[in-house]
């Protein structure tokens, strides 16, 4: 049965937030970031459910199919659950073992029950002076329904019981983390840190807060809910297009809930009670867990203990084309410049922008933005360079999932510094990441373009590893600024001779390479397909590889997160070799690799090969010309693969390293130490190794 051959990509997910967690539980990881592992772990399967779980949900109400792997979306959902339930329990394992170890390393994490006098009486000032005031309990009345509950929040149901009247009352507080944090250290002695969670603190003094009331017994159990994120909203882009949008933000607070995560201690009346009012039913999602939720909040677990407890910092290096103090375009000229984040600093990109904004030749900038940074020195330059008369256009999509108000304020804030601010295409959700200029030289008018697989986010850069491609090559920036031309008439859908685009291009392109190496392979040469993303998740797609595959062609694939191909898919023949990248970095480029020798293709691309970015999203994938820069994007590859052997590195050391470490010399154990090692040649020597 073909259906046999595809994986749901829900579940898919789920497997990949699983080796998220197992990073948690390797002991090579530095302590403080595995239960960042943990927190990263928690943050994304509340996405999870708020996005995937939802639309599950959706289609199960409408009687709707939503896979082609024969699955229907109710069974689907059931698996979902068990995993999510199984999840659960390695996540409490790994929290109790970090636990301990964090004890091997004097440092304990206490509860209401554990402090001593001296630490009771600093909590007890910590909860009068910053606590109490931020506070605002809700008691829950049989007549009056509940406000809406926040699904980023975490909050304790409260229940005060009287013995002899067998009465109770039930309350509800939200915990205040935005303004007060997770965590509070507590005294503790010169050898020992001490910590303390906020959902303790309150429980330490539980009894203040109702003091009003007459009570024998008080109790505080921890729950949170996920609500479905899908904003509804017409495909109409016009004037009210930002209206519409920060309404459905406004419907999103009271969307229907999809899952229910609760203290398994909590009392069944105050449970029973709180699922009423909520309006959870059977059918939803409903979890036991333990006494805390909201493990996001552990991204942030404060930098304690020693420096063998957090990875050593990994400072970014300049790009050795990339002048200082200098113009950039002078250089763009010669060569192109491809930088890799977050081991290039994304300063050059900043720079870039700076220095288009006062340059007195640039005439143009357009640019385009799905997600950026809290406080983007990227905005910042673009509305410098209104500022200084440069014609400046932001293709903003307001869709961008969970930015969406942060994207409104700073399309408002470019409107109101004189910017052309694009609010996306009708049917369509812009994620490509494309930056273009021009600039009057010697009377002529010189295009330049820089065309990434990541956003323009300072932010992420930090974390994500992505490309962006900075070029002054005629074709690529001409057809980039043709596909800002569309973003502004959408009727105008050019011909590209470099770009592939989506959704008029991009798949084509793919299946009539995939088609040309086959044809090769038949013809008795050799084949190649090499692909790196994020998802990959289109059907059609994945025929088309297993087809390659069987045919000859030596199709290898990178994945990180949704996976829907079966490698083993042929039972009679070899799989196909793929790998998946979980590291201390978020794995984020994406790029494809066709043929070998002349005929070799590689192409950067901000789209994963799933149907969503083929066929509903503008995506933009641009081809790499400059041969050093593919055999960077070709040995990067490799070195993943850990097939050096196959990759052209020039220093001899590095590859031995790679291959068997002498005596006394450790190995590589990740792709960061790799890249340590580059950046250091890279300074020290100055060399093509840096780069390669």
């Amino acid at each position: 049965m073909i259906y046999s051959k595809y994986r749901s990509k829900e579940l898919s997910w789920l497997f990949f937030n699983g080796r998220v967690l197992q990073e948690a539980s390797k002991k090579e990881v530095p302590l403080i970031e595995r239960i960042k592992f943990l927190g990263i772990y928690s943050n994304n399967l509340d996405e999870y459910f708020r996005v995937r779980v939802a639309l599950l949900k959706r289609l199960v109400q409408l009687r709707k199919d939503s896979e082609i792997d024969g699955t229907s979306p109710l069974e689907t959902l059931r698996e979902v659950n068990r995993v999510v339930r199984q999840q659960g329990l390695e996540f409490g394992k790994i929290y109790e073992q970090i636990i301990h170890e964090l004890e091997d390393h004097n440092v304990y994490m206490l509860d209401e029950k554990s402090l001593n006098q001296k630490q009771g009486e600093y909590v007890r000032r910590v909860f009068e002076h910053k606590v109490r005031p931020k506070l605002m309990p809700i008691i829950i009345s049989k007549r009056r329904p509940l406000p809406d509950l926040e699904d980023d929040a975490i909050y304790l149901g409260v229940i005060l019981r009287k013995h002899k009247t067998g009465k109770s009352i039930y309350a509800l507080l939200e915990l205040p983390v935005d303004a007060l944090g997770r965590f509070f250290i507590v005294p503790s002695n010169e050898r020992t840190t001490s910590m303390l969670l906020l959902d303790d603190v309150i429980r330490f003094e539980l009894k203040d807060i109702f003091y009003m009331f007459d009570f024998d017994e008080i109790g505080a159990y921890t729950f949170k809910l996920t609500r479905d994120a899908e904003l509804d909203i017409d495909d109409d882009i016009s004037e009210s297009y930002v209206s519409a949008i920060a309404q459905s933000l406004e419907r999103r607070k009271d969307a229907p809930p999809v899952r229910f995560v609760y203290d398994r201690e909590m009392p069944e009346d105050l449970l029973e009670i709180l699922l009423r009012k909520l309006h959870f039913s059977k059918d939803d999602t409903i979890i036991q867990g333990g006494r805390y939720h909201n493990f996001k909040d552990f991204m942030d677990f404060p930098k304690i203990g020693g420096a063998d407890m957090v990875y050593e910092p990994l400072p970014p290096i300049r790009h050795e084309y990339y002048p200082n103090g200098q113009s950039v375009f002078p250089v763009l000229h010669q060569r192109d410049i491809l930088l890799h984040f977050p081991y290039h600093s994304f300063l050059h990109f900043i720079d870039f922008l700076r220095e288009a904004s006062i340059d007195p030749l640039v005439q143009d900038m357009k640019i385009t933005i799905y997600r950026v940074a809290k406080h983007s020195n990227v905005m910042d330059a673009l509305i410098n360079a209104a500022h200084n008369g440069k014609r400046v256009t932001v293709v903003m999509e307001l869709q961008a999932r969970f930015d969406e108000a942060h994207n409104i304020k700073w399309a408002n804030k470019l409107a109101d510094a004189g910017i052309k601010v694009i609010y996306g295409v009708k049917g369509l959700k812009v994620h490509s990441k494309l930056c273009y200029l021009t600039r009057k030289e010697k009377g002529k008018l010189k295009r330049y373009a820089c065309v990434g697989t990541g956003n323009f986010n300072e932010d992420s850069a930090r974390v994500f590893s992505d490309h962006l491609l900075m070029t002054a090559h005629e074709g690529i920036a001409r057809e980039v600024g043709s596909v800002f031309e569309f973003f502004d008439k959408n009727y105008r859908i050019a011909r590209y001779s470099h770009l592939w685009v989506s959704p008029f291009y991009l798949r084509k392109r793919i299946n009539e390479l995939i088609n040309k190496e086959i044809k090769v392979v038949k013809q008795g040469g050799e084949g190649r397909i090499w692909l790196k993303m994020n998802n990959l998740a289109d059907y059609k797609i994945i025929k088309k590889l297993y087809e390659a595959h069987r045919a000859g062609v030596d199709v290898r694939l990178n994945v990180r997160g949704m996976f829907s191909l079966i490698p083993d898919y042929d039972n009679n023949g070899t799989p196909i070799p793929c790998i998946g990248l979980i590291d201390r970095l978020l794995e984020h480029s994406r790029f494809y690799i066709f043929g070998t020798g002349e005929r070799q293709r590689i192409y950067i691309a901000s789209a994963d090969l799933m149907s969503r970015n083929l066929d509903r999203r503008v995506e933009v994938a641009c081809p790499v010309y400059d041969e050093n820069l593919k055999n960077e994007l070709l040995n990067m590859f490799l070195v993943q693969w850990k097939d050096t052997s196959a990759a052209r590195i020039l220093d001899n050391d590095l590859s031995n390293r790679l291959n068997k470490p002498a005596d006394g010399e450790k190995p590589f154990r990740s792709q960061i130490e790799f890249y340590n090692y580059l950046n250091r040649i890279n300074q020290e020597v100055g060399d093509e190794a840096g780069t390669n």
